[in-house]
């Protein structure tokens, strides 16, 4: 899949330090999620649909990403 991130609107969690060791988020067409690192605007970018960004949040809150 191939979406145009060119005019995304990034933004960083309200959680966020302020460091620059951070993911940001862009909402795409309404239907696309984009997850960027933002120490690397430039490079590449996860894309999720709206029912895989909801699995992925989902598994975050219930701890299925925590290293042992």
């Amino acid at each position: 899949m191939t979406v145009d991130l060119t005019g995304a609107k990034w933004f960083k969690s309200s959680l966020s330090q302020g460091g620059d060791a951070c993911v940001e988020v862009a909402f795409v067409d309404g239907e696309r999620i984009g997850v960027r690192d933002s120490k690397n605007p430039t490079g590449p970018a996860l894309v999720f649909t709206p029912g895989a960004w909801d699995a992925f949040t989902a598994g975050i809150a219930d701890g299925e990403f925590r290293r042992s």
